[in-house]
């Protein structure tokens, strides 16, 4: 099983608010899963990272639920 270090957490998590354009995207550990972090936004759980270490090669894979409430207007 893939596991996030600390390191790993904040080098992903450099690269998301650069890349988004927003420092406020922060990664937190999860409880009871190592392979995967927690995305908040201001504070905000909006989505989840996991890693993949499949193959040999190492990605990412970031999901963001939208529920159609919060895009209501």
């Amino acid at each position: 099983m893939s596991t996030f270090s600390a390191q790993e957490r904040e080098r992903l998590q450099n690269y998301l608010q650069k890349k988004l354009g927003n420092n406020a995207l922060t990664l937190r550990t999860r409880e009871r899963a190592t392979d995967s972090a927690e995305v908040l936004l201001n504070g905000e759980f909006i989505g989840t990272v996991y890693k993949d270490e499949e193959d040999g090669d190492t990605s990412y894979d970031f999901n963001m639920a939208i529920l159609d409430i919060d895009i209501a207007g």
